[in-house]
């Protein structure tokens, strides 16, 4: 019974190795024709199935990680990049004015860069002896100011009665000498890294403005075709409104730096230039630039009497009215139209990501936020 059962069965066959693919092979034969080689494609995959999900969830947050930590590493480099566009984008108007005058443009370029390397030449060739002599003749009163501060009687000796001066001073003076050679070395690589980073902006400024025209013809091929003369309506607008800011906040630091220069000097304080040239500086700062600048030089002009010290208070109050109410409406006020308001909170955000440069770029940028909120935003909210 059992040799009858076994003799009807069929011996188990054993698939040979590439056996399991002929089906998929003739298959594939049969679907590759001229017109898709490649036959026709599948269904596709799931994108809402749980692992597809999960898998392009994580890889977002590992993308946005990884970008977060390449721009924190990079910020340096990337606040310099910034700062040299905006420089480009400042002086641009002055460029397109010399080629209005049927200039080429790379000799138009050429004149701005020219023109600006000569202004920065002429003020470190006048400003070098200056701070040199008047460096030498700070040392040269140390002493007077010792001998005033140890009388009672002198305003000098007043002042270090009630604040303990004289104390403080040596106290600092005697800092181990370790202390005092790291922080020279410090100050030598500060300086050196000052150096350096001016010239990078200077070189990234001058690429920038050079190929400026296609940089601009780039960044409006990324909008698309239907959008690209609103976006460059926009972006025209905001780059003018950027490069009359620049200008004007330049002709008003002169103006600061011009003033202060001649009341120092029909006062007879000393180190006129030092401080007029840092007042200059200073005042490229909005709003808290020339305040802090009037303090300091009230403080130096407390050597000199207090009627002076007092009076130059209340020319930095008169001056900074006249700036405020006076000079920016008819320099920048135009060009920039950014409210009182939003200025001051505009350069405490901008101060507080970035500093100094953070404040300088705070109004410019606050003028384009406010253009792209009037003319994209606004209007999209009130069709909505």
């Amino acid at each position: 019974m059992s040799e009858s059962t076994n003799v009807g069965a069929s011996p188990q066959h054993t698939p040979e190795p590439g056996e399991h693919l002929l089906p998929a092979e003739y298959a594939a034969a049969r679907m590759s024709t001229d017109d898709q080689p490649m036959g026709r494609p599948g269904k596709p995959f799931d994108r809402r199935s749980p692992f597809f999900f999960g898998m392009f969830g994580a890889a977002g947050v590992a993308v946005t990680y990884g970008v977060i930590l390449l721009l924190d590493t990079a910020r340096p480099i990337l606040i310099l990049i910034g700062l040299a566009v905006f420089l480009a984008v400042g002086l641009e108007p002055a460029v397109k004015f010399l080629v209005r005058r049927r200039l080429p443009r790379w000799a138009s370029v050429v004149i701005v860069l020219v023109v600006i390397l000569a202004i920065i030449g002429g003020f470190l060739a006048a400003a070098i002896p200056a701070l040199v002599s008047q460096g030498s003749s700070l040392v040269k009163s140390i002493p007077i100011w010792v001998q005033q501060a140890n009388d009672h009687h002198s305003l000098l000796g007043r002042i270090n009665d009630q604040f303990g001066l004289e104390t403080k001073i040596q106290a600092l003076l005697k800092t181990s000498s370790s202390t005092i050679a790291n922080g020279l070395v410090g100050a030598g690589v500060a300086v050196f890294g000052a150096v350096s980073d001016t010239l990078i902006v200077l070189v990234l400024t001058a690429y920038f403005l050079a190929d400026m025209p296609r940089i601009r013809r780039l960044a409006y091929r990324l909008f698309p075709h239907s959008r690209r003369p609103r976006a460059i309506l926009i972006g025209d607008d905001i780059a003018d409104k950027v490069g009359g800011y620049v200008l004007g906040n330049l002709v008003i630091s002169v103006i600061a730096g011009a003033l202060t220069f001649g009341w120092l000097l029909a006062f007879g304080v000393p180190y006129a230039f030092l401080l007029s040239i840092m007042v200059a500086l200073l005042d490229l700062v909005p709003v808290v630039g020339s305040t802090i600048a009037g303090v300091v030089v009230a403080l130096v002009c407390l050597t000199v009497s207090l009627p002076v010290a007092v009076g130059t208070v209340a020319f930095f109050v008169v001056y900074r009215l006249l700036e405020d109410y006076l000079l920016v409406p008819r320099i920048i006020g135009r060009a920039v139209e950014v409210p009182a308001l939003v200025t001051v909170v505009a350069v405490l955000v901008g101060g507080a990501l970035l500093g100094v440069l953070g404040a300088l770029v705070a109004i410019p940028v606050a003028a384009a936020l406010q253009l792209l909120l009037r003319e994209v935003w606004l209007p999209r909210q009130d069709r909505a």
